[in-house]
């Protein structure tokens, strides 16, 4: 289901990429959208998730079942009072949040005040979809993941609806997209309700001051809202400082940090989202060699296909870039801008989604103070090695100074992913165990097989920009799988069969 919300996703970028370009309004939208999408990921994904699941799975351990409706109630009227009041304090004080999150938009006002007027249709999606994050955390705790992870699905779906039926309708095109941003996040909270019907655990909002599963979650909540969302921030940063350089940087940025999103939202999140609930309920059972095993088993799944993911895509940016979005507003130079950040993003991928199977190594535990510490670390290290990288790109009037903001994150992401893994450690919480030399070094070697069958595979950029979508599609789709065939034939060939992937109980 991850995956298709991914492929869906991919449909709406090349819509969008198709009818709008890399142009001063698209960038306008993004930023609308990139707000409270960024918030998403700080009260849904990262608070909720992270601080209601493990509490949420102690309570389903430990308590009968009105208890656990209790809980769900509390939390669900407490948030949605949080959420709808942040929501309207948004939609008032839109100037200022633009200004915040893109502040080089100042120079241009007419850009300032499309970027305004989107967010304050967009703004209502935070709310929304903060609950479709506690919906999924109910459903994943019962591991029913198909609905949840299927919910973003929708979003797609509404926007490409909007950009092809609402669109005509509008003086300003951008707005119809806006529109099916606020919808998007009704409909993902809708689906949700038959399952939780089912459940017998359907939320009923209510507010009680000192509940103590509430209280324990907002305790949870506010280290995890920011040390779950570093790399998110670390983007948002990039954005920022994007806003001052050259007309379509934000946009470049966008396309790539998308393709980057699908190897990380298919493996990382996907992975992430399935083993929180097995870690927490491991730990409330106090059984840390399986909690150990999870972990393990989950580090060497992601390595067998980050690894080659992160090679491929670092070779094949420009191409895949072409294939995707290089039709209508979305230009050859586009291509080229936005290929040099996606291949600096592909520098971090193997860190990045180390990042989303170590977390939760804390969060099951309830410690959520630990990643906080090391969130702030490498948020101020990607702080300075954006001014260290960027400056100096501007100064020389390199032609591209919005690689070094991708470079940036991906540096700072391994910091982030290293102090987890030391954490753990230092913590016996987690141990490597044996024969993790002899698995790295399989897949190294089948990489390098692959990368050598794309690069004899592969055309010129000029070619591939020649060429119509059919032949850039029987291209691309050729090397990607025999570049895939040649690397598992590489791993059968020193030893790797399918039942060594299975999780060892």
């Amino acid at each position: 289901m991850t995956l298709l919300s991914r492929v869906f996703g991919l449909l709406r970028d090349i819509v969008l990429a198709t009818y709008f370009g890399a142009t001063g309004g698209t960038d306008a939208f993004l930023i609308a959208f990139k707000i409270p999408n960024f918030m998403r990921r700080l009260f849904g994904e990262g608070a909720i998730s992270l601080a209601f699941v493990p509490v949420f799975s102690e309570y389903k351990e430990n308590r009968d079942k009105a208890a656990l409706q209790d809980l769900v109630n509390h939390v669900a009227g407490t948030l949605g009072g949080f959420l709808l009041t942040l929501t309207i304090l948004g939609m008032i004080f839109a100037p200022a949040v633009v200004y915040v999150f893109a502040p080089g938009f100042s120079k241009n006002p007419e850009q300032l005040q499309l970027t305004t007027d989107l967010l304050r249709i967009t703004f209502p999606y935070i709310f929304f979809i903060s609950l479709v994050a506690l919906s999924g955390g109910i459903l994943n705790s019962f591991h029913k993941f198909a609905v949840p992870a299927f919910t973003p699905v929708l979003l797609n779906i509404c926007l490409i609806a909007s950009a092809f039926f609402l669109a005509p309708y509008f003086d300003e095109p951008l707005m119809a997209l806006a529109w099916g941003v606020a919808l998007a996040g009704l409909v993902q909270l809708l689906i949700q309700f038959p399952s939780l019907i089912k459940l017998g655990l359907m939320p009923i909002p209510k507010i009680k001051r000192g509940h103590e599963g509430v209280k324990k979650i907002l305790r949870l909540m506010i280290p995890a809202i920011f040390g779950s969302s570093v790399a998110q921030i670390n983007l948002l940063l990039d954005t920022i400082i994007a806003s001052f350089l050259i007309t379509g940087s934000v946009t470049w940025l966008y396309y790539s940090d998308r393709l980057l999103e699908f190897p990380l939202g298919v493996l990382g999140i996907a992975i992430a989202t399935v083993i929180l609930p097995t870690l927490s309920r491991q730990h409330a059972r106090k059984s840390p060699e399986e909690f150990n095993i999870t972990l393990n088993w989950a580090l060497r799944l992601i390595a067998l296909i980050t690894i080659p993911a992160c090679v491929g895509l670092f070779i094949l940016a420009g191409p895949i870039l072409a294939t995707l979005f290089e039709y209508g507003k979305f230009s050859t130079i586009d291509t080229y801008f936005a290929s040099l950040s996606l291949m600096a993003y592909m520098l971090g991928l193997p860190a990045l989604i180390t990042i989303k199977i170590l977390a939760p190594g804390f969060y099951a535990r309830q410690d959520t103070k630990t990643p906080v510490r090391i969130g702030i670390i490498a948020m101020v290290c990607n702080m300075f090695m954006n001014i260290a990288i960027v400056v100096p790109m501007v100064i020389l009037d390199y032609e591209a100074p919005h690689v070094g903001l991708a470079l940036a994150t991906s540096l700072s992401a391994y910091i982030n992913a290293t102090l987890l893994y030391r954490g753990l450690r230092r913590g016996n919480v987690f141990q490597p165990e044996s024969g993790w030399g002899a698995w790295i070094f399989r897949i190294i070697i089948a990489s390098i097989a692959m990368a050598a069958t794309i690069v004899w595979l592969n055309a010129d950029a000029t070619q591939w920009s020649q060429w119509q979508l059919a032949e850039r599609i029987i291209n691309l789709a050729v090397i990607i799988f025999t570049a895939i065939g040649a690397y598992f034939l590489v791993l059968w060939l020193q030893g790797l069969r399918p039942e060594q992937l299975k999780k060892q109980n």
